[in-house]
């Protein structure tokens, strides 16, 4: 994991983090390793066969970390608790020192048992954060939100996608849009992966707001999100693709004083009877492709070779 997803995390947990470290007890490290073993099977039991709601997993996925916070500041305030006792200590040590006569080899017993209480509580604490983070990873693994922009992660598409092209047929038209964003690289090599990292979560939460509620977002992979847009004619879902370039392009991201224009070029594709999702998403690539060579921010269309 790295620093931007722990950051993303972090932000999530904030407001609990501060509550639990006012009211928490102490607790052991048994008592935590057991929670997390019980967060683990929480997150597991989400059935991905049947995400319809991306808030509903996303509740489901932010309440475990909660909890997970909740355990683990108990252990970091009985640490804390601890270090407070060995300063005492240590000073109260001191004290005694001030009107009698000095017994070196005495004072050097006391300093090196509270240096010792002090590594053991260090390592403890380490420790704790370590299994934490271990446990973090195992809980992303098995979500189908990416940590980074919180829309649906590349795991969910695949389930969905498979259980779509299961059906066959559907009732109503469904586009699928693969949308890139425009010279990301350039991004990062001038001003570095967190101004990457802040443009996707830009992105990301203009396509939540610009989208329905009954339409997917995934992120795909790098620089790449996917759009499902259900009950949808083509003419309408050229002029959705058409909103959202608009909307990105028109928008500018600020980022250490500079404005960063950002753009995205958008490859849209029709699912037909007898589709794969590897045939749904190469005709959407192809289309993406278009766009990128007829100049970028644009979208353009794919049809299957039949000419349907």
């Amino acid at each position: 994991m790295n620093k931007s997803d722990l950051k993303s995390l972090v932000t999530q947990m904030y407001e609990d983090l501060l509550s639990s470290i006012d009211n928490q007890e102490y607790a052991n490290k048994d008592d935590v390793v057991h929670y997390l073993q019980d967060a683990v099977n929480t997150i597991s039991s989400i059935d991905t066969e049947s995400i319809d709601s991306l808030e509903q997993a996303r509740a489901a996925f932010t309440n475990t970390f909660k909890e997970i916070a909740k355990k683990s500041i108990s252990e970091y305030s009985s640490t804390n608790g601890r270090f407070k006792e060995l300063t005492q200590e240590h000073q109260k040590t001191i004290e005694e020192c001030n009107d009698v006569h000095i017994d070196l080899s005495s004072i050097t017993h006391k300093f090196n048992d509270i240096q010792d209480h002090m590594t053991q509580e260090v390592g403890r604490a380490n420790q704790v954060i370590t299994d934490l983070s271990n446990k973090i990873q195992v809980l992303e693994r098995s979500s189908n939100l990416d940590s980074l922009t919180r829309v649906l992660n590349r795991r969910a598409l695949t389930t969905y996608l498979q259980k779509l092209c299961q059906r066959k047929t559907i009732k109503d038209e469904l586009h699928l849009l693969i949308l890139d964003i425009d010279d990301f690289k350039v991004v990062n090599d001038t001003y570095g992966h967190i101004a990457g990292d802040k443009i996707l979560i830009f992105i990301a939460n203009i396509l939540r707001k610009t989208l329905r509620d009954g339409d997917k977002v995934f992120r795909y992979g790098g620089e790449e999100f996917i759009i499902i847009l259900n009950r949808i004619e083509s003419d309408a879902c050229v002029e959705i693709s058409n909103r959202i370039l608009k909307i990105i392009s028109s928008n500018q991201l600020i980022y250490k004083g500079e404005s960063l224009k950002v753009t995205m070029s958008i490859g849209a594709t029709k699912f037909y009877s007898g589709d794969t999702p590897d045939s749904l998403i190469h005709r959407a690539d192809t289309a993406l492709y278009k766009s990128k060579k007829a100049g970028k921010n644009q979208m353009n269309s794919e049809l299957k070779p039949d000419g349907h």
